[in-house]
């Protein structure tokens, strides 16, 4: 959960309250303040609040950041920062387009925001992207708000589908080469936690793959802490499903944390480095901030400690065993302020 408050303001939950309080001669500033555990908060100073709403599913918020940019803020969770959201975007999207053969079709499930489908667009090999998001209204603000994918957005090759995941994945006959789940966090109350399942990836995801196709998926977090919440769980369960599983990870300072992917396939994952920076240089247009060979190899050697927490897990993600990161969904937060 989070606040944006002020030696003026306080920002308690969808409701903005006035708070008169003396700073002994300092500036006055605005902060944005997100609670990580349950004694842990992580807070920046903002230079402005551009915009919060809400939709039919989530609380939306765009805050003007002084160390981050702007930044995306949705159900009281970081979504992603300007200053560097490329390390998690492209580490989302680049590993499995670059292992894939020949990938051409793309399937997103979630990506709102486009940055997803911003990175994506520059593979050369690329024909069409599927977007498929649950919330027309994080879409729109999105457009009208993140100029940085602004032509993302207006790409002929971008279809744009808003629908539940699960439901446009069952209803299509046509097959992809790699499928993206760039949803939100498992976090209880919110829309998203059914698709980290065992069932909707062995009958949903699995069957609308082509041969070599492969599946990748934003883990949660990944810290020598953090990393049980779900991404060893998530990990785990892949594991039961496809025949080559790869956890990842990455640093992302805005989100105060270690940050997790995991790809999975039923073809191996046999490129190096220097493979994949070939393909680099063969299939992207432009140059990546963050990613190349090098960088997927260390990020792909996981700590000792985590290593064999992913090796020990056990559990797998069901609706009925269902792991949350800590915070709460729209829904949870609607009824504790009942």
């Amino acid at each position: 959960m989070a606040d944006v408050s002020s030696a003026n303001l306080v920002n308690n939950g969808n409701e903005l309250i006035e708070k008169g309080h003396s700073l002994n001669g300092y500036r006055k500033s605005c902060w944005y303040e997100e609670e990580i555990e349950e004694n842990l908060r992580w807070s920046f100073a903002l230079n402005s609040i551009l915009h919060t709403g809400a939709s039919q599913y989530q609380d939306i918020a765009l805050l003007d950041t002084k160390p981050f940019g702007k930044a995306l803020v949705i159900d009281g969770k970081l979504q992603s920062a300007e200053t560097d959201e490329f390390i998690y975007h492209e580490c989302l999207v680049h590993p499995a387009l670059l292992h894939h053969p020949n990938p051409k079709s793309i399937f997103i499930m979630g990506g709102g925001e486009g940055s997803t489908a911003r990175e994506l667009l520059r593979h050369k090999t690329v024909e069409k992207v599927v977007m498929c998001d649950i919330d027309e209204e994080v879409v729109d603000f999105c457009k009208s708000y993140l100029i940085v994918n602004k032509e993302a957005f207006c790409d002929p090759r971008l279809e744009l589908i808003i629908n539940d995941a699960r439901a446009e994945l069952e209803n299509r006959t046509e097959l992809y080469d790699v499928i993206v789940g760039d949803l939100a966090d498992p976090i209880e109350g919110g829309p998203c936690y059914k698709l980290y399942t065992k069932s909707f990836y062995e009958y949903t995801v699995k069957p609308r793959l082509k041969q070599d196709g492969i599946f990748i998926t934003q883990a949660g977090p990944a810290g020598i802490f953090s990393h049980t919440e779900v991404f060893s769980c998530i990990y785990n369960t892949l594991k039961q499903v496809f025949k080559y599983v790869v956890p990842y990870s990455a640093h992302i300072p805005s989100f105060a944390d270690t940050w997790g992917w995991v790809m999975a396939s039923d073809t191996p994952f046999n490129l190096n480095a220097d493979d994949l920076d070939q393909r680099i240089k063969q299939r992207i247009t432009g140059e990546n901030k963050y990613f190349d060979g090098k960088t997927f190899s260390s990020a792909s050697t996981l700590s000792k400690a985590v290593r064999k927490s992913l090796d020990n897990e056990t559990q797998v993600y069901t609706e009925e065993t269902a792991r949350f990161i800590y915070g709460y969904g729209a829904e949870a937060c609607k009824l504790n302020q009942v």
